[in-house]
């Protein structure tokens, strides 16, 4: 986990906007307390944030790709001044979020053969992503909106341990 703290307002708001431009999405990579009463409020990013900012910076588009890497780059500086065990705890985090994997489906078409039948498949959209289920188990789930026959169906495949 990284932690920003500071009690100023503006600086909690503004560092939980920059994540939310960047893409990551509150509750699931990052959370916020706002400062109250005098005392320090914080913007907490999760292992999963983090992940999600490291395959953002090579996957992303534009801005987000762009403010993906410089947070990532941040995060990376400051865990080495931390000493060798952080920054080697972090490197492995980054680099677990960029091997993860988003595989493009879109525009695949296959001809099958059921029952004696052809079939054309197109496949319209898809891909993989990781999630957290219950109990904070990763998940993979594989999305997949496909017209066999000119009907279109959505379909999405969960796997876990």
């Amino acid at each position: 986990m990284v932690r920003f703290s500071s009690p100023n307002l503006r600086s909690i708001k503004r560092e939980a906007q920059r994540l939310r431009e960047m893409g990551l999405e509150e509750d699931k990579h990052f959370t916020v307390k706002m400062p109250e009463g005098g005392k320090k409020g914080y913007v907490l990013i999760l292992k999963e944030g983090l992940e999600r900012a490291a395959w953002l910076s090579l996957h992303g588009e534009g801005e987000r790709q762009w403010l993906a890497a410089e947070f990532v780059e941040h995060i990376l500086r400051r865990a080495e001044e931390e000493g060798e065990e952080v920054y080697r705890k972090a490197l492995e985090v980054v680099e677990e979020g960029r091997a993860s994997g988003f595989l493009t489906l879109k525009g695949l078409e296959k001809r099958v053969e059921v029952g004696g039948v052809e079939h054309v498949v197109k496949v319209i959209d898809g891909g993989t992503e990781f999630d957290v289920g219950r109990g904070g188990r990763k998940l993979l789930r594989i999305r997949i909106t496909a017209e066999v026959g000119r009907v279109r169906r959505e379909y999405a495949i969960t796997f876990g341990r």
